[in-house]
């Protein structure tokens, strides 16, 4: 007789060849149309599943696992970051939690080195201009910006993407120093020939640009707060693909519109997608619509990591993936 297949909730659609998998292999239950799941929609999924695949815009507290059937063993998150799940209440109550490490990696520090020569070189300026039918033909002194080559970068997080970035921003000239919660081991730093600073404020005072890559923690929460954004030079710019709370955003604003700081370039936000207006009206900001991993190669190899995660538990082994409190 057949083994009764697990049943699965996926919160989100994903990548067809994805979804046609997981109905391959699991009694699994798919998201008709392209928005979060509402609360309740949640709650009857946690008590009905299996396991649940849920994303970043899916909040899984200790209240929705409170709620949630016996039967509910594993929570395999269709992301790298798990900030949005409590990881803590999961163990107590015996769901295991898996992700999706190291795929994005190189999708999301391209996009980093997108946003420092966006902003440093006026793209969404110029672009608009040839939008708008404004462009009256090439001048000397038009939408100047500056060269990257030569420039100090400093690295806030250096985990798999911080050292991805490291290694394009090499590519490019730029000197790489970083921050990092741990130091690099001494090969790699030569490797990435990449100067390590203990002290963040000093390394702040002196990068001609800050890309964020720390994950989203208690002791990351307004990391770069006013104090510390006040501590940049004047010309110098901040990127940020990691998470929008690591970057206090009304400060950041306050700063950008008075000229305290040349320029930003963001795909996260603190709260959300509700982005400051006054920042959407800066012409020395560029925002995006959290795009950082948004190829079609990287979801579907998110998708395989989460299949793999549930098929090794259901053949009753420890997901490769696991996330466990210590790793946070």
């Amino acid at each position: 007789m057949a083994r009764e297949r697990l049943s699965v909730v996926v919160t989100r659609r994903l990548p067809e060849a994805v979804e046609t998998r997981l109905s391959e292999l699991f009694d699994v239950a798919l998201r008709e149309d392209d928005t979060p799941m509402t609360r309740t929609e949640l709650v009857a999924a946690v008590k009905s599943a299996d396991v649940l695949v849920p994303t970043v815009t899916d909040t899984i507290d200790a209240g929705l696992m409170g709620q949630a059937g016996e039967q509910l063993r594993l929570i395999a998150n269709y992301g790298a970051g798990v900030d949005h799940i409590d990881v803590s209440t999961a163990r107590q109550r015996g769901i295991l939690i898996s992700n999706t490490p190291g795929v994005l990696t190189d999708d999301t520090a391209d996009m980093t080195m997108a946003l420092i020569l966006a902003v440093t070189r006026r793209i969404p300026e110029g672009l608009s201009i040839m939008q708008k039918s404004e462009w009256t033909g090439w001048a000397p002194t038009a939408l100047l910006g500056g060269r990257i080559g030569g420039r100090r970068l400093g690295i806030l997080g250096m985990g798999r993407i911080g050292q991805a970035v490291a290694r394009r921003a090499r590519a490019f000239g730029m000197q790489v120093h970083y921050h990092n919660r741990r130091r690099l081991r001494p090969e790699v730093e030569d490797e990435l020939e990449a100067t390590y600073w203990d002290s963040l404020d000093q390394m702040v005072a002196r990068m001609d640009v800050i890309s964020v890559n720390c994950p989203s923690t208690p002791s990351t929460f307004h990391l770069m707060n006013a104090r510390r954004l006040k501590l940049m030079k004047p010309s110098a710019v901040i990127v940020n693909t990691s998470r929008g709370e690591v970057i206090d955003e009304n400060a950041l604003t306050r700063m950008v519109r008075s000229g305290e700081i040349a320029g930003a370039g963001l795909d996260v936000y603190e709260h959300g997608i509700d982005v400051n207006p006054r920042l959407r009206q800066l012409p020395n900001v560029v925002l995006l619509p959290h795009m950082g991993s948004a190829t079609l190669e990287g979801r579907i190899e998110m998708g395989e990591k989460v299949i793999i995660n549930i098929k090794t538990f259901e053949d009753g082994h420890r997901p490769p993936d696991q996330v466990v409190p210590s790793m946070l």
